[in-house]
């Protein structure tokens, strides 16, 4: 049975699923991630649900509209940047004030999903995702999922890793620490600052 929920919306960023093997690393594009204060079955809090592509280009959600809806709680949540997905009887109950603060963060409507793909990502602090990128829609935290070992599928890890696919100039980007990912026979691949440089280096200039 669907849960029922309403909120306003404190966020809108891409709804993406990392999966790494070792040096390796392709991109699943599931739609969009929503974050609300507000209320979700007969709870007062703030929760997450994720809405496909269609769903975004229909409604144009941004920061501070207050929408309604029903939901499911996702099935495995190390595959998920959200709580809750599957959504239906989605509805915009109120608009955001337009006149909103200058960015950084970034609150405009979310671009297509084929942008963020076009602009390529870079890592970003964990810690300054939390304190200063939760409302952008540059913003992203993804699940990873990591082959660690091609010779035996089973042996699978998960974790989450946060990205900016925002402006190369923004004053509040931190990219943290290095990504290691674990491989077979205890070898480690280390994603260095390269990998990032090289995926948005046909934006150089543009900001």
């Amino acid at each position: 049975m669907k849960i029922v929920f309403r909120g306003v919306l404190k966020s809108v960023q891409p709804r993406i699923r990392l999966i790494r093997s070792f040096d390796e690393a392709s991109h699943n594009y599931l739609g969009y991630a929503l974050l609300f204060a507000g209320v979700i079955g007969d709870e007062q809090r703030s929760f997450s649900v994720g809405i496909g592509k269609a769903a975004q280009a229909k409604h144009l959600f941004r920061v501070g509209d207050e929408v309604s809806g029903e939901c499911l709680p996702v099935a495995d949540q190390r595959l998920e940047p959200v709580a809750f997905y599957k959504v239906s009887k989605l509805k915009k109950v109120g608009s955001a004030d337009i006149a909103g603060k200058n960015p950084p963060p970034w609150e405009d409507i979310a671009p297509g999903l084929e942008k963020y793909r076009n602009r390529g990502r870079r890592r970003l602090s964990a810690r300054t995702y939390d304190s200063k990128c939760l409302s952008c829609i540059w913003g992203c935290r993804m699940p990873v999922e990591i082959i660690v070992d091609h010779w035996n599928p089973g042996q699978r890890e998960y974790r989450f890793e946060t990205f900016c696919y925002g402006p190369l100039s923004c004053k509040f980007y931190k990219a943290g620490p290095t990504r290691k990912v674990p491989g077979r026979k205890g070898m480690v691949y280390e994603e260095e600052d390269w990998v990032d440089e090289e995926a948005t280096s046909h934006r150089e200039g543009e900001e």
